[in-house]
């Protein structure tokens, strides 16, 4: 009985040491809502979780206009201008192409149609057919063709082949419309990827973006899926791409981050490594986006998609400040890596957003603290 008595004594007292310990070292615990521990985000001015909008990274409020008005009167028109009145070789154009090519795609897997009923997405159908010869609404329809074949279909089957295959036709449809335009070419950078093809025919389309676009960012991330472990490449040759673009990144470019996204691909499923964020690699690539966002224009298209990132590694380090300084910038907008990869991205956002909120809070941050 005495042993009994001792060992329960043992237990209770590692309790209170390990409850204390923690408390010193600022270590986050989750309580539930309302609880007067509970941190609450509200207090730094963030939006509601249900406010934050999962359809871009950052604002583009003239696109979300455009948007509006196209899926309210089903009218191509307005996209068609706001594409034309972009730079062709700018990120903002790229990210303008995915928004109208992935809002046709969810309009359509919303509305299916069906007798007497129109499918979704009918206003990039009678785009194309009105002005075949637009480069922009070629364009949208490539990368509409592609996110459908992810969208809809398992990689490997019939009908996945057979949307890319369609999807390819249609990348070669839209370089032949705007001949220096690096965004067809982009768009197969994903065929090429769901397809596999050769790594001869893959550095081909390669080299003509680079011949366009040698600096842009989004054609690299989607070079980069192709070298991944998980595609057709290895963890080596997907951190050889991405440390080479940085290694040659113009100052102000934020491909000096690239690092950090090579490494989010290649993350374990289970982490077993004690410290594994605070690990030299993890915390070099960390330190390279930083960097870059640090030296990027404060309007870089892509800038928001790093800070998102940033996020998310900062967190998991527990670096709660540096999380907090990249909050304030991108808060309400949650539709990038690696949120958009839940079911539920604004959910996935809201938890590391309290976590960062909670982490700063208990090594003696509060709002007056915080830089805007």
């Amino acid at each position: 009985m005495e042993i009994l008595w001792v060992l329960i004594a043992l237990v209770m007292l590692g309790v209170v040491m390990s409850s204390f310990l923690r408390r010193r070292r600022g270590a986050v615990g989750l309580v539930p809502p309302g609880h007067p521990d509970a941190a609450d985000p509200a207090n730094y001015g963030f939006a509601r979780e249900e406010e934050l909008d999962i359809r871009m990274p950052g604002p583009d409020q003239d696109l979300l206009d455009v948007l509006d008005l196209v899926q309210r009167t089903q009218d191509y028109r307005a996209a068609q201008q706001l594409l034309a009145g972009t730079d062709r070789e700018s990120e903002l154009r790229w990210q303008r192409v995915q928004a109208f090519a992935g809002a046709a795609s969810l309009e359509l897997q919303q509305r299916p149609g069906g007798v007497g009923e129109a499918p979704g997405g009918q206003w990039l159908r009678v785009w194309r057919t009105e002005v075949p010869k637009d480069a922009g609404g070629a364009a949208v329809h490539a990368e509409f063709l592609v996110q459908q074949a992810w969208r809809t279909a398992a990689p490997g089957t019939d009908e996945f082949r057979i949307i890319m295959e369609e999807a390819k036709a249609a990348c070669g449809e839209a370089a032949l419309l705007a001949p220096g335009d690096p965004i067809p070419y982009l768009v197969e950078l994903s065929v090429a990827r769901g397809l596999g093809y050769a790594r001869g025919d893959f550095e081909q389309i390669w080299l003509k973006i680079l011949d366009r676009a040698p600096n842009h960012m989004g054609a690299h991330l989607a070079a980069l899926h192709y070298w991944c472990e998980k595609w057709h490449g290895s963890r080596q040759e997907a951190y050889a791409f991405a440390e080479a673009a940085a290694a040659r990144a113009p100052q102000g470019s934020l491909l000096a981050a690239m690092p950090l996204f090579a490494v989010f691909e290649h993350l374990p499923e289970v982490t077993l490594v004690s410290g594994f964020y605070q690990s030299e690699v993890v915390s070099r690539a960390i330190h390279g986006a930083l960097h870059a966002v640090h030296s990027a224009r404060p309007d870089d298209p892509m800038l928001a998609h790093v800070r998102h990132l940033l996020i998310f590694f900062l967190v998991r380090a527990e670096r709660w400040a540096e999380a907090m300084s990249q909050l304030v910038h991108v808060d309400g907008h949650v539709g990038a890596l690696p949120w958009t990869l839940s079911a539920d991205p604004a959910a996935e956002f809201a938890v590391y957003r309290a976590l960062a909120v909670a982490g700063y809070e208990a090594n003696g941050g509060s709002p007056a603290t915080l830089p805007h």
